[in-house]
């Protein structure tokens, strides 16, 4: 009997060696992005590839497949090929690193599939070799990777109210200057179902679409939207939407930019004026930048909310910025809330809802950073860089560079630009100064969850960042307008 307890306890302590799961898998939809594809390659295959079904063999030897971007990678080998979903080329030597979990920048010299498919998966050595340390030598236990810290709880729990279906009496919206959908994502997070996009950028609408498949989308200049064509792709009468959202573009009124009072783009709010006259909606939304309260431009303030009331509507507008609202990047922007004179509703902003998040918050539990900016040796501002306190500006110091930024992990991310080419001369650059922020930096610092993506070239994704209303700061708005506006229209009077 004492043979077979201490028999028993041995059996337990070598179970206790072995790591327990530590989260759901992620799918190849979640790793993969377009920076990860051959597209250089032209092969035999590549006939094949239209009639495969996604997770099928190209093949006949099995070991070529078409991936499928909602389930796990097959075996990373060192021969064969797998193939995008939906695009006919193969993965690049960068997207088998992703899936065999080393960092993207991983160098591997020569023999590169052959050295991914010989290799144990570093994060999979790492939980074995944390467990053993745990109970041999009283190391730390191995922690599920499934805990987040409070932001990406947010971020998480938002994301799932997104996916969640739409019920048939949900609050509606149309977006207007829909960019690739930070708004869009922002009110689908607070339970609205979207009607239509109006969009005229090639590569926001491709985003946009990407991610929400299901919402019908303009893709045109907005001064050629009739009223009655919008009504019509809607679906709906004037009077019967909840909300009509709009952020007309603001370059013009920048104070990043030259603030030109007579640039054409100071005018394109009278297009969705004439929008919101037509459709006659109960609430609507109206983003812009801070610099239209600033100097000159507050007569074209003073103009759009002469505008915006002879519209037939109550009308308040703040400065907000969005980092009060989970958002980990301090970014101030107005916000005009108009409701219709009929429902006899003053309109009202949302408080101020917690302390900022930060970047060093925002960047935790990060496994892919997505496309990397490429920046030349020969510029100076990344040697300066390094040699200024973070948190400054290379002007600051050397009198040039305003817009180069070292970020402070401790504190929000700075204002996300539209440009990071040298043209605009703005970038971002993590806490010790040796680079860039990435793709998916800049996305998580614009409260967009890893879930949503972005195609084309690191300046396009950057640009649909930057020009995006944060999507938990409009999630916010979005559920304070329901609350207050849309919740008591509904309940009629004792």
């Amino acid at each position: 009997m004492t043979a077979q307890i201490a028999a028993t306890s041995s059996q337990n302590d070598m179970d206790r060696l072995f790591p327990k799961a530590q989260r759901k898998p992620f799918t190849v939809g979640e790793v993969i992005n377009d920076t990860m594809i051959n597209f250089g390659y032209r092969g035999e295959l590549s006939n094949k590839w239209d009639s495969v079904k996604c997770g099928d063999s190209v093949s006949n030897g099995f070991a070529d497949y078409k991936l499928s971007p909602n389930n796990v990678s097959f075996t990373v080998r060192k021969g064969g090929q797998f193939w995008h979903w939906s695009k006919p080329y193969p993965i690049a030597i960068n997207g088998l690193s992703m899936l065999s979990s080393f960092p993207q920048l991983f160098d591997w010299g020569r023999g590169k599939q052959l050295q991914i498919g010989n290799s144990v998966p570093p994060l999979f050595m790492k939980a074995i070799a944390t467990q053993i340390r745990h109970v041999m030598f009283g190391g730390q236990p191995l922690e599920s990777t499934a805990h987040r810290n409070e932001y990406l709880e947010i971020l998480e729990e938002a994301w799932r109210q997104h996916l969640k279906p739409r019920a048939e009496d949900a609050p509606t919206v149309i977006s207007t200057f829909a960019g690739c959908g930070g708004s869009s994502l922002g009110y689908s997070m607070a339970g609205f179902r979207e009607l239509l996009a109006v969009e005229w950028d090639d590569n926001a609408v491709e985003t946009f679409k990407l991610n929400f498949p299901d919402v019908p989308v303009y893709h045109g200049d907005i001064a050629k939207l009739s009223v009655k064509e919008c009504l019509d792709l809607a679906g709906i009468e004037p009077g019967e939407l909840d909300i009509l959202d709009g952020s007309p573009p603001c370059q013009g009124f920048s104070t990043a930019g030259k603030r030109n009072m007579s640039d054409d783009r100071n005018q394109l709010f009278r297009e969705y004026v004439r929008l919101l006259r037509g459709l006659q909606p109960k609430v609507f939304v109206m983003e812009n930048v801070s610099g239209m309260v600033k100097g000159k431009m507050k007569l074209i303030f003073a103009e759009v909310m002469r505008e915006l009331k002879a519209s037939g509507y109550r009308v308040s507008c703040r400065l907000l910025n969005a980092m009060y609202f989970n958002v980990p990047q301090s970014r101030q922007r107005l916000i005009f809330i108009g409701v219709r004179d009929d429902l006899n509703i003053e309109p009202t902003h949302p408080k101020a809802e917690r302390k900022a998040f930060t970047v060093g918050e925002a960047f935790q539990n990060m496994e892919n950073l997505g496309i990397m900016p490429v920046i030349s040796d020969k510029h100076s501002y990344p040697k300066m860089i390094k040699r200024i306190p973070k948190g400054d500006s290379i002007g600051k110091h050397f009198g040039k560079g305003f817009n180069w930024i070292r970020i402070d992990n401790n504190k929000p991310c700075p204002s996300l630009p539209k440009s990071t080419t040298y043209g605009g001369l703005y970038f971002l650059f993590v806490s010790n100064g040796s680079r860039s922020l990435s793709e998916r930096e800049a996305a998580r610092c614009g409260s967009f969850p890893d879930n949503f993506r972005f195609v084309g070239k690191y300046p396009d994704r950057i640009a649909r960042i930057g020009n995006s209303v944060p999507p938990l700061f409009m999630r916010s708005i979005a559920r304070h307008i329901r609350e207050t506006i849309l919740i008591p229209e509904r309940i009629p009077d004792a």
